[in-house]
């Protein structure tokens, strides 16, 4: 198979686009066409274009769905369905599946083969002058003129080529014919931007085969490495799961909390984990944290301190955003920050039953803690996060903590009805200012079913629509925002007031005592008739607290307003909105002698019944109403911390960036010659005439422009000038 270069168009041949000659770029001479059509294909340039609308394609992809997620993620959002289709097209790994490798492949070779076929001709048209054209080639030009002189034809070629060489034109003078030929050419590098623009698609394109999983993957396939799925310290996890120190290119994270150290990187895999060990240590002294006055980061960095395994070398350094260590052609950028094991002390506060004895419970974040439940269930609580300092958009903090589909089943008829006593629980916040509403700790907590649910709490109380509450998230889902539960804040800004009456409510004896003192206290008559009515309202109060505490109802039942609601519903539409408008009367006045009477017990003075108290009356019973749906047999309130910082260092060894930025210093070279570099050919052929000398000029350039036409006749006007010219047009 032999390669040999397609002949050039001969330059006498007329032509529409003042070219005189054709770059067709390599042929393959062989018996085989099927394998030249081929090399045609793969170097055509609807082949590169077809690949590079494949790759744009799977970049907006890429871009839409996040990548190397855990797999749980995926099903979630996507359901079982869709979850196994994508996976089957490798879209939660696009830039490491085979088919875009493949695509990548296929991109390098279509564009290498271009280069092959055209570069050896432009090279050579470059450096060519084609003196071969003839007068009567350049009379079928569309840009031509010719001039009479009444100078010699040396004189003339003498100032015509001393003109063109001060334009910036190189030329060559050519005898030929009892005629003198003058070939003139300029920015002839314009065709190095092509060579450059290709050249550098190639370049890059390796570069990022380079720095892709490509040799992590090669590890899994012929060395037997395997991700790790579970649980473990680092330095016990079996060789299988670890990949060569000399793994050529990877990107990782380490976590490090203050004082500890580590000399490995966690690579995440769809299916768990991979162990790379570095050639150093990294030691994290120091996290440094600033804010702004909001609350949130201005500035964070780690001062570490690297130990090199080889020698034994130790030198300190500080790493920030934006200013990455690179140590051995392994690169640790500042990727964000975590808790590193806060120490964290919390009261347990009961939120079942009668009992309001609380209790310490202590813990360190990424640890656990067992939790004996009232009900005889053993809980284990799972610290997953601390944060010091929360910015928070308090009309999210606002979401009504409640089901969705509880709130579904109101009646419309006296749904709004009953949304005028349902106080601040029921609404959300309008404010949409951001505020730092202090500490806060996240926690999961699991039954020994392995169940969990997932708690928000914030250390202090915050205000939302001019109340003060401590708000209590709660989700089912990671994937679901949290709702929060708004417990009030008493006048000792705590909620053991809110949890007295919690237990208060849940205790029966003291609701029918309280549905006693309140009917004593709506009707003080001591009349026969009054007597009656006080029993019928205290018959009544002590069913409402009964109805509203959830007594009598089967597991799973919605207790609080809802359970109101469903009450009412046996009333008849036209008196529904009446009903409620009374229930929700006697409730109210009865939970203000329940409260009393709940610190009576407690040995403490009664409430003064004002503004202030009833409005706490009232968000207490929305909050104890929402709270039958927290889903927790405790409420934990953080009392106190030690803060652990953690940081989170990125670190990537990449070979390929240097070649990626030699492709895109390519790729600027490229670009700027082929838009801004315009080749012009000129010939000037000079002859002798009976007075003097006759020439002939003729300009082609590869792109015809408003500014080509003007150069035209500017040059054709300066040569007849200079040359004493008689124009013969």
């Amino acid at each position: 198979m032999n390669i040999n270069t397609q002949t050039e168009t001969p330059a006498d041949t007329p032509t529409d686009t003042d070219t005189v000659t054709k770059t067709a770029g390599l042929t393959l001479n062989t018996q085989r066409r099927w394998l030249a059509n081929l090399v045609e294909l793969l170097s055509s340039m609807r082949f590169a274009i077809s690949l590079l609308t494949l790759i744009a394609i799977t970049s907006v992809i890429g871009t839409v769905l996040k990548q190397n997620e855990p797999m749980p993620n995926y099903v979630n959002q996507f359901g079982p369905f869709w979850f196994d289709v994508f996976n089957k097209l490798s879209l939660y790994s696009l830039y490491s599946a085979w088919w875009f490798l493949l695509i990548m492949t296929f991109l390098v070779l279509s564009t290498s083969l271009c280069l092959i076929r055209n570069t050896p001709k432009m090279l050579k048209d470059m450096r060519s002058w084609r003196e071969n054209v003839r007068e009567q080639s350049m009379r079928n030009f569309h840009h031509k003129s010719d001039w009479d002189s009444q100078a010699q034809r040396s004189e003339v070629t003498q100032q015509v080529t001393a003109h063109i060489a001060r334009l910036g034109y190189k030329f060559k003078i050519i005898e030929k014919e009892n005629a003198t030929l003058i070939a003139a050419k300029q920015g002839a590098a314009n065709k190095w931007g092509y060579i450059f623009a290709h050249s550098a698609i190639v370049i890059i394109c390796v570069g990022g085969l380079l720095d892709s999983d490509l040799s992590i993957r090669f590890q899994q396939w012929f060395m037997g490495k395997v991700p790790f799925d579970g649980a473990g310290v680092i330095a016990k996890i079996a060789p299988e799961h670890r990949l060569a120190l000399g793994t050529p290119t990877f990107r990782g994270n380490t976590l490090i909390p203050e004082g500890a150290s580590s000399s490995t990187a966690i690579i995440a895999q769809q299916k768990g984990v991979l162990i790379q060990d570095l050639p150093f240590t990294i030691q994290l002294n120091k996290f440094i944290i600033d804010y702004y006055s909001t609350g949130m980061p201005k500035l964070f960095a780690s001062e570490v301190l690297i130990k090199d395994h080889e020698t034994g070398k130790t030198f300190p350094a500080t790493i920030k955003v934006n200013q990455p260590l690179i140590y051995k052609g392994v690169a640790l950028f500042q990727s964000s920050f975590e808790d590193g094991g806060s120490h964290l002390t919390l009261t347990a506060y009961p939120m079942q039953g009668g009992k309001t004895v609380n209790f310490e419970l202590k813990g360190d974040v990424g640890g656990a803690t067992p939790l004996k439940g009232e009900d005889g269930n053993d809980y284990s609580i799972e610290w997953s996060g601390f944060r010091p300092f929360n910015v928070e958009n308090m009309s999210r903090n606002g979401q009504d903590v409640r089901a969705v589909d509880n709130k579904k089943n109101f009646n419309e008829q006296f749904s709004a009805d009953l949304d005028r006593h349902l106080g601040s629980a029921a609404k959300n916040a309008n404010t949409k200012d951001l505020k730092n509403v202090g500490p806060s700790v996240q926690y999961k907590l699991r039954d020994k079913t392995g169940q969990a649910r997932e708690f928000h709490n914030y250390m202090q109380p915050v205000e939302v629509e001019g109340a003060w509450v401590f708000l209590a998230g709660t989700r089912d889902n990671p994937n679901e925002a949290f709702r929060y539960l708004r417990i009030p804040a008493d006048d000792d800004d705590s909620v053991k007031e809110w949890m007295r009456i919690r237990a208060a409510l849940a205790d029966p004896a003291l609701r029918q005592s309280a549905a006693q003192m309140y009917a004593r206290r709506a009707l003080p008559e001591a009349s026969a008739n009054g007597m009656q009515l006080q029993a019928q309202l205290s018959a009544s109060a002590k069913k409402g607290m009964a109805i509203f505490a959830g007594e009598g109802l089967a597991s799973g039942q919605p207790a609080g307003y809802a359970a109101i609601a469903k009450f009412l519903e046996q009333i008849p539409a036209a008196e529904q909105g009446k009903a409620a408008d009374v229930f929700m009367k006697i409730l109210n006045g009865s939970m203000w002698d329940l409260w009393q009477l709940a610190r009576q017990k407690d040995g403490l003075p009664a409430m003064l019944l004002d503004e202030k108290h009833a409005r706490f009356l009232q968000i207490s019973t929305s909050a104890l109403s929402d709270s039958f749906f927290y889903g927790a047999p405790v409420y934990l309130q953080l009392q106190a911390f030690d803060e652990v910082k953690a940081s989170v260092l990125q670190v990537t060894r990449s070979p390929g960036q240097n070649v990626v930025y030699l492709g895109c210093l390519f790729l600027v070279i490229g670009v700027f010659s082929m838009f801004y570099i315009r080749e012009r050919r000129l010939w000037i052929w000079i002859k002798d005439d009976h007075v003097g000398s006759r020439a002939l000029m003729a300009l082609s350039s590869q792109r015809k422009t408003l500014d080509f036409e003007k150069e035209f006749e500017q040059l054709k006007t300066q040569l007849q000038q200079i040359s004493q010219l008689r124009s013969s047009k």
